[in-house]
């Protein structure tokens, strides 16, 4: 029983703190700027970004290419600009975790 219950604790730590690195990195990024987990400042949330894109299968790769080089019209008026300090990795991570919001 103990031994079941440290590698659950091991694994619920680890996931989070893979999901708290990249929270970090959106934040490192600028993106936190723009955007919050779950309300919206001058762009949508996180979670509605998730929501909207939930079921397709391309999403990270999409979304992450709306990450570095911006976009307009999806969200409303104000464009999204481009990020080209961020590189491709970065961009799919972030996505990724945005996705699993």
């Amino acid at each position: 029983m103990f031994r079941r219950d440290l590698c659950l604790l091991v694994t619920v730590v680890l996931m989070s703190g893979s999901a708290l690195a990249d929270q970090a990195l959106a934040a490192a990024k600028n993106c936190m700027a723009c955007h919050a987990i779950d309300k919206k400042l001058v762009g949508p949330s996180y979670k509605e970004v998730a929501k909207k894109y939930t079921g397709q299968k391309d999403a990270v790769d999409k979304l992450a290419i709306k990450i570095i080089k911006g976009g307009s019209g999806a969200w409303g008026a104000i464009p999204m600009p481009a990020n080209p300090q961020v590189n491709e990795a970065d961009a799919k991570k972030i996505a990724g975790w945005v996705m699993g919001l």
